[in-house]
């Protein structure tokens, strides 16, 4: 992309796990950058130094409207929300308030703005339990989890919002995401996270005991939860392509799946961390937890044809390795490793 092209983004909860990645994705490739984050499951000490950091809520209309004049900004890309689906079953109104809500404020203050360009995280949850063994894209939308609708109403609301302002949109939609900066610079910090292989590492590094398998009778080929794990750093890779995709044809919008198109039952996905640490994790077997589907598995072939978007981490022991060495890493910087 042509350097006069690539015009000021700003990212919202870019001091968290996925943002701080595609922060660093944005700054190597040489975009500027500024993040909001209300450090409330976010780190700074994710935010490389010289990316400017204003710590608010994206809710805050008069904050984001300082920002965009400050910063010139003419992209978002939007990661801040709640992600924890039992969670989501349990407190439905904080995964409205935060995911949708908030997100309507944010695409308000875009459009008041002049943003051009929005790119928003969404996730395989906006599925369900699909009937397919790959999804794609126009598989049907049948949530069932609040997470999932919390998710699926913000596409909406930027679908609507776009037809009718006239900035374009990139509605992504994750599986699993998993590892860590390959560099080291940044990875998943969060304190009681309950992605597997966050979890699996902090029982490799003596965070914890155990991990437990939520539920053994699904219709899988060991009757553990099928996911598609995508490294982070892949995924930051494709927000930057998708923005450059949407700078280059102002009049398209996309959604995308982000996977790699194969998937890892739990009980995989715990040999793999077995293998790369040489050492045995304790395994719980636990009942279901509710709102969790039996597989989830992507069908990546609409971005692989529309973005030039070539995987580099695409090897589950390669995203657990990255994973480890930041868990190491991380256990270093709190001074309990």
């Amino acid at each position: 992309m042509d350097e006069n092209s690539k015009v000021p983004v700003l990212v919202t909860g870019g001091a968290g796990y996925i943002g701080s990645h595609a922060v660093l994705a944005l700054r190597d490739a040489g975009w500027s950058v500024a993040v909001i984050d209300n450090l409330s499951t976010g780190f700074a000490f994710a935010i490389p130094e010289g990316v400017p950091l204003y710590e608010g809520d994206i809710a805050d209309a008069d904050l984001l409207a300082h920002i965009f004049r400050e910063q010139g900004t003419k992209a978002i890309m939007h990661f801040a929300g709640s992600i924890v689906v039992p969670e989501s079953v349990e407190n439905p109104l904080k995964y409205y308030e935060n995911n949708t809500v908030k997100s309507r404020a944010l695409i308000e203050a875009a459009v008041k703005g002049g943003v051009d360009h929005f790119i928003f995280s969404s996730t395989a949850a906006t599925y369900g339990v699909p009937q397919v063994e790959a999804v794609t894209e126009d598989t049907p939308k049948e949530p069932i989890n609040p997470y999932g609708w919390s998710k699926l109403m913000t596409e909406r609301m930027l679908a609507d919002a776009s037809a009718a302002h006239g900035f374009n949109f990139c509605a992504l939609r994750y599986f699993n995401v998993a590892g860590a900066d390959p560099e080291g610079r940044t990875g998943q910090s969060t304190a009681g996270a309950t992605h597997l292989i966050k979890v699996a590492c902090e029982a490799a590094t003596g965070k914890r005991d155990h991990v437990a398998v939520f539920g053994t009778d699904f219709d899988t080929r060991d009757g553990t939860g099928v996911r598609d794990y995508i490294h982070v750093s892949d995924l930051a890779a494709a927000h930057v392509l998708a923005l450059e995709a949407l700078i280059e044809q102002p009049e398209h919008s996309l959604t995308m799946n982000c996977g790699y198109g194969r998937g890892f039952s739990v009980l995989e996905v715990l040999d793999a961390v077995d293998r790369v640490t040489n050492q045995t994790i304790v395994r719980k077997m636990e009942p279901r937890r509710a709102g969790d589907p039996g597989q989830l598995i992507s069908d990546p072939s609409r971005i692989r044809g529309t973005l030039p978007w070539q995987p580099r981490y695409a090897d589950l022991d390669i995203i657990v390795s990255h994973a480890l060495q930041w868990e190491r890493r991380l256990a270093e910087m709190r001074g309990d490793g």
